[in-house]
């Protein structure tokens, strides 16, 4: 959500346009962490607090295939196969559900210890930020390319890819 604070707000004040820069770098850089986040089985790491938006945690990964913006290595292709890995190992495990089909509180499942004061079964909906990616044409490399592995599936399967370097 910063990129689009600092894209508003340097329309207005060219001080902050400095920051544009910086602020992508950074979001790419995070894009790309987030990426090699998810294992090879589809699981993520879970820490953290409001686990219960649950796949909405890759927000940043999901804007950034939107924009276009994925950091150079990460093909839209293998988000889309990385992100749809884990939305379905998320949304298909029992319990996700409640009998009228609304989200229950919970990572995997229902959990409801994992919910923290301030969530309530409207914020479990925020997991929709990680669908960003709805927004690309069928067209688009995301949608029409050949499913790719993501780093992790690459790694554990013997691949020789470059090593992750920071910013």
């Amino acid at each position: 959500m910063l990129l689009k604070v600092v894209e508003t707000v340097s329309k207005r004040s060219n001080s902050w346009e400095s920051f544009r820069s910086v602020i992508l770098a950074r979001a790419q850089r995070y894009a790309a962490i987030q990426e090699r986040l998810i294992a090879s089985d589809a699981s993520c790491p879970t820490v953290g607090r409001s686990l219960a938006y649950r796949f909405g945690a890759f927000h940043l990964l999901a804007l950034m295939a939107l924009r276009k913006q994925l950091p150079e290595g990460v093909k839209p292709e293998q988000v889309r196969a990385a992100l749809t890995a884990v939305i379905h190992r998320m949304i298909e495990a029992p319990g996700t559900f409640d009998r009228q089909d609304w989200l229950t509180v919970g990572f995997c499942g229902h959990q409801p210890s994992l919910g923290e004061s301030y969530i309530s079964t409207g914020s479990l909906y925020l997991c929709s930020v990680g669908l960003l990616p709805l927004g690309l044409p069928k067209a688009d490399p995301f949608w029409s390319g050949a499913s790719q592995p993501w780093t992790a599936q690459k790694i554990w399967s013997g691949q020789n890819i470059p090593a992750d370097h920071a910013i």
